[in-house]
């Protein structure tokens, strides 16, 4: 079982997993019928394999069709998605899916808002870790469906020292040649720092990244500056959609944002069921 089949089935469980009073009440024995999931707003979409796979594992012979992929733009009143077959199915899975889409598209659709802000196609726009436990490998996708990158997934795929690694390490330097020792020479070494004599101490330490955490933008101008090249350069924290191109500006590599999932609003959808 993969990730994402583990977090539907947990989502199923929650929902469902004792039974469904209401319909199995309803419905005593099996009858077809069909659902459809309409956009109630204007929005991008993410999440429509995951939505199909929340009525796969309740019944493999529900057919699901879609004409939209994740990343297209969907309008109002525009029908993202048909399931047909069991109608106690697809009652079941009615509030799961659209659970998942609702939030992945809204996350998707606030990437894409901040993606067509940002005045500079030399920057990227990453997300950080600041995802809904559980979530979080579906949340990311959502982002790549907005058109934003990802930046690690969890603590074992790439190296971040932060404020509270250095304290503990005993200085930056410290920190850096600690996690040198141990990790491969193919993994990059990011270094927080917030004043330049942190960004001073990073570079000096030969750290791959430095990350600009909470800087304001003269300063973040002068690191890029004295940085020149040597390191990727990172922006982090205060980022929003009024603050963005500022930002971009100050001639960063890489801006990460923690809004593009810990802010954004679920979609409004609906999903309409028939019986056949």
């Amino acid at each position: 079982m993969d990730m994402t089949e583990q977090i539907i089935q947990l989502a199923l469980f929650e929902d469902s997993g004792l039974g469904d009073i209401t319909t199995e009440s309803i419905l005593p024995s099996p009858r077809n019928g069909k659902g459809v999931i309409i956009a109630k707003e204007p929005l991008i979409l993410a999440g429509i394999e995951v939505a199909v796979k929340v009525f796969a594992l309740l019944n493999p012979s529900v057919v699901c069709t879609s004409s939209f992929k994740d990343g297209e733009v969907v309008q109002k009143g525009d029908i993202i998605f048909e399931a047909q077959g069991d109608l106690l199915c697809l009652l079941k899975g009615e509030r799961v899916a659209l659970n998942f889409l609702q939030r992945l598209s809204g996350i998707a659709t606030l990437t894409r808002t901040f993606v067509e802000a940002l005045d500079n196609p030399k920057v990227r726009l990453t997300d950080t870790r600041k995802t809904t436990p559980g979530f979080r490998i579906l949340e990311k996708d959502a982002v790549r469906a907005g058109g934003g990158y990802n930046h690690r997934y969890s603590l074992y795929d790439g190296i971040l020292i932060k404020d509270n690694h250095i304290a503990v390490a005993g200085g930056i330097e410290q920190a850096v040649r600690a996690v040198r020792a141990r990790t491969s020479h193919l993994m990059k070494i990011e270094v927080e720092v917030s004043n330049m004599e942190e960004v001073k101490q990073a570079l000096a330490a030969n750290a791959e990244v430095i990350m600009l955490d909470n800087m304001d933008t003269e300063s973040m101008a002068a690191a890029v500056s004295y940085i020149g090249g040597r390191a990727i350069v990172e922006a982090s924290g205060n980022v929003s959609l009024s603050t963005l191109n500022a930002i971009a500006a100050t001639g960063v590599d890489v801006i990460s944002c923690g809004a593009l999932t810990h802010q954004a609003r679920s979609v409004d959808l609906s999903m309409r069921i028939n019986s056949e």
